[in-house]
């Protein structure tokens, strides 16, 4: 048997097995990961007025990136104008600074709104994006269930926060510190 190596993903299993993702009437992981302002800790690398964006713990592609409203809502239409509006305008921020730092191929950009769509934080919506280069589905994922990322989280992290600071202008919104 062949092993892959992924130590981020023990300690994200290690995390959740001592703070749940959600727990009925409480706020959600993502609300607790904005709440901490430990940005660089909880991989979080931009934040706006009403959202902010987050690399995903469980990448489905490097540089998999989440935007997040900070208010806690299950569903997509109870969101504010306001918020839909900052949402739709930061998937192009996402966008160019992907583009900048890691050159894909192509976006997924989308949503899974409830549990049995596959969201797997459902009390809190979210839209990822993934980007995605010419042959980075391979034999992997259909022979052994397995995906491969090919760079560590930090060092991701890191190349999308100097795309941040070079691409982005003054204005209401900022990188995290």
């Amino acid at each position: 048997m062949k092993q892959l190596w992924s130590p981020w993903r023990s300690q994200h299993i290690e995390r959740v097995v001592q703070e749940p993702l959600s727990r009925a009437g409480e706020p959600s992981l993502f609300a607790r990961l904005a709440a901490a302002q430990q940005d660089e800790d909880n991989l979080i690398l931009w934040r706006g007025k009403h959202v902010f964006v987050i690399m995903n713990l469980y990448p489905y592609n490097n540089g998999h990136l989440m935007i997040v409203p900070y208010r806690q809502v299950a569903d997509y239409e109870a969101l504010t104008a306001e918020e839909q509006c900052e949402l739709a305008q930061t998937i192009a921020r996402c966008l160019r600074w992907l583009k900048y730092a890691l050159k894909p191929d192509g976006f997924n950009v989308g949503m899974n709104l409830g549990k049995v769509a596959g969201a797997g934080i459902p009390d809190h919506v979210h839209l990822h994006i993934v980007p995605r280069w010419e042959g980075d589905t391979n034999f992997m994922p259909t022979i052994a269930e397995t995906k491969v990322i090919p760079e560590a989280l930090r060092d991701t992290y890191r190349k999308l926060r100097a795309a941040i600071a070079a691409l982005e202008v003054s204005d209401h919104t900022s990188p995290a510190p």
